[in-house]
């Protein structure tokens, strides 16, 4: 297994919610384009949020292009040239975020439904042809793989088979380091209803595999799910950043129930026994939970 020089022990840090960072700033992110909208907007402000990653002790922050590829940038009016200079701004904005630091810039890449706004990367049903989601990951990582990110960040799969496509993208473009991470609906099955053994096997392979795990799923499921990914790929480092136990309303677009703390050391020392060994969180988890997270590495 490759040693990558932003590991840290017992676990390397990464961030919380860049969504929800953005928010306490007062960002609008409201919109189909979600966090990339502040690239537009006010690209300081986006650069406060990862800073606020970064202050609170976070070894590893992502790029706001989760939500969008190009076309979601020209369907606002941006020319082809201004969508792709937007798009590869992401890590120059993230970059000056970390300045004078040692932390690591990922660049984001999420499922396809992500860029439809709907919803559909919690059930992994997009109602397109197939080759409008290659040629859409296929675009996108081009122009991150290029825009000097430490590594990439694959967040959110909830299919098996998107998984498999983006790595071999990846392969053919030489890309840095990559991370692969499910959206998970339970403890046996990605949100697109795809067995966790068909989902982490299928890129267990990948030349320059960071991690394999989850993010943006219910704390409940952690335990479980990543006691199955302990014994499926023994060995390969596990990623978890799960989010705040809330349940997203696609329809109201909000948040819904109560939140649930991620950084307790009886429930942290469970997933680095089970082998993981990149811990942050996603969605409702802000800068706070973050430092919280990195007071209980520094008493395990």
């Amino acid at each position: 297994m490759t040693i990558f020089p932003f590991v840290r022990e017992p676990f390397t840090v990464i961030d919380g919610g860049l969504s929800t960072a953005l928010e306490l700033l007062g960002a609008d992110i409201s919109g189909p384009l979600w966090t990339a909208q502040t690239v537009i907007d006010n690209p300081a402000l986006l650069e406060r949020a990862h800073r606020s990653f970064v202050e609170a002790g976070a070894d590893i922050i992502a790029t706001a292009s989760y939500q969008c590829g190009t076309k979601q940038f020209e369907s606002i009016g941006l020319t082809a040239k201004e969508a792709r200079d937007a798009l590869a701004s992401m890590t120059t904005i993230a970059r000056r975020a970390v300045e004078g630091t040692s932390v690591a810039v990922a660049a984001s890449v999420g499922p396809f439904g992500a860029s439809q706004a709907n919803g559909s990367e919690y059930t992994g049903r997009y109602g397109v042809e197939w080759e409008i989601v290659e040629d859409y990951h296929r675009e996108k990582l081009q122009i991150l793989v290029d825009s000097g990110a430490d590594l990439i960040a694959i967040e959110t799969i909830p299919l098996a088979d998107e998984a498999l496509l983006i790595a071999e993208i990846l392969e053919e473009l030489g890309a840095p380091p990559a991370w692969f991470s499910f959206g998970f609906a339970d403890e046996t099955q990605t949100y697109g209803l795809d067995a966790i053994d068909k989902a982490v096997l299928g890129i267990a392979g990948y030349a320059d595999l960071v991690a394999i795990g989850l993010n943006c799923t219910h704390p409940r499921y952690v335990d479980s799910l990543l006691a199955s990914m302990s014994e499926l790929v023994s060995g390969i480092p596990l990623i978890v950043y799960p989010n705040h136990g809330r349940e997203w309303d696609a329809v109201g677009r909000c948040w819904t129930g109560d939140s649930v703390s991620i950084s307790s050391v009886e429930t942290v020392q469970t997933w680095v026994d089970f082998g993981a060994r990149f811990i942050g969180g996603c969605c409702g988890v802000d800068p706070l939970g973050i430092a919280d997270l990195v007071a209980t590495r520094d008493v395990l």
